[in-house]
């Protein structure tokens, strides 16, 4: 090709890629994580590393961007910086999967939650015992889900097996329930909400761990509850699980990352929820 077609093609692909930009802009929001994929009103453009790996018309578009979906924690402290919105909002990112910084916000908030202390290192694990009682909740207190991680534990055999496996000792009352509510709420709307009943002989109420799923009987109370925290914690998109024991309902934790199983057997289609939230400006 001769210098001046280089020079057309270089202007034409320029050209091509601003009303590209503008087009998708205009029309659309962009996601990075892949959870909206499938909805016709978000364009996901992945999670990249070194920024340098993005496209030059991907960069103009987070730049251009006056709110970016799922940014992934990485990414949320960067746009938070820039002033730029995010959803989940930066606060949602601040506590996803951290069991002790949600702990210390439920309580400071006064919000109801099970007895629970950290532990660090072995003089301090020592000394569990002198705050709880056998049958107590061991949890690895960071990047653990689905139920993994999570230990009822019965002795100080047990005990001593569960302090092997983190530094950090996270150790929760036990509370005898054998189901807890799961409520999804994004922008303080609850958008479903059921029971997690465990199996027979498990204390554990996740559904990976064979927890069966019912819509009977939703409590108006514990949606309440649900949306008062969420509101205090500024969570916009949480999956809280709570319970009723002892004549109130309690929050067991966030999970910012919750299945959509629920959703399925519900029969809602969570991809057409969420487009119908971005068109109506929900989100």
């Amino acid at each position: 090709m001769e210098p001046h077609g280089q020079a057309r093609g270089l202007l034409r692909k320029r050209i091509n890629v601003e009303d590209l930009t503008s087009s998708m802009m205009s029309k659309q929001r962009i996601a990075l994580e892949r959870r909206l994929r499938n909805c016709k009103n978000v364009i996901t453009i992945g999670v990249r590393t070194n920024l340098a790996d993005y496209e030059d018309w991907q960069i103009e578009l987070i730049r251009q961007a006056d709110v970016i979906l799922y940014p992934t924690a990485f990414y949320a402290d960067i746009f938070d910086t820039m002033g730029k919105r995010t959803f989940p909002n930066y606060h949602t990112y601040k506590y996803t999967m951290d069991k002790i910084k949600q702990t210390a916000l439920f309580n400071l908030l006064d919000i109801s939650h099970p007895k629970t202390r950290v532990f660090y290192g072995n003089y301090q694990k020592s000394k569990i015992l002198n705050h709880f009682q056998f049958p107590f909740v061991g949890k690895i207190p960071r990047g653990s889900a689905l139920g993994r991680g999570v230990y009822l534990i019965n002795n100080e055999a047990e005990l001593a097996a569960y302090n092997e496996l983190s530094r950090a000792a996270y150790i929760q009352e036990y509370l005898q329930i054998d189901r807890d509510l799961r409520v999804v709420l994004i922008h303080g709307r609850v958008v479903h909400a059921y029971w997690r009943i465990a199996p027979q002989g498990e204390f554990r109420t996740n559904v990976s761990r064979g927890a069966t799923i019912s819509f009977d009987n939703i409590p108006e109370e514990g949606l309440s509850f649900a949306q008062n925290t969420a509101r205090l914690c500024q969570l916009d998109d949480v999956g809280l699980d709570i319970c009723f024991f002892n004549g109130r309902y309690w929050v067991l934790e966030g999970n910012m990352k919750y299945g959509k199983e629920g959703f399925r057997q519900a029969g809602i289609d969570y991809y057409k929820l969420m487009d119908d939230m971005i068109e109506d400006g929900e989100i």
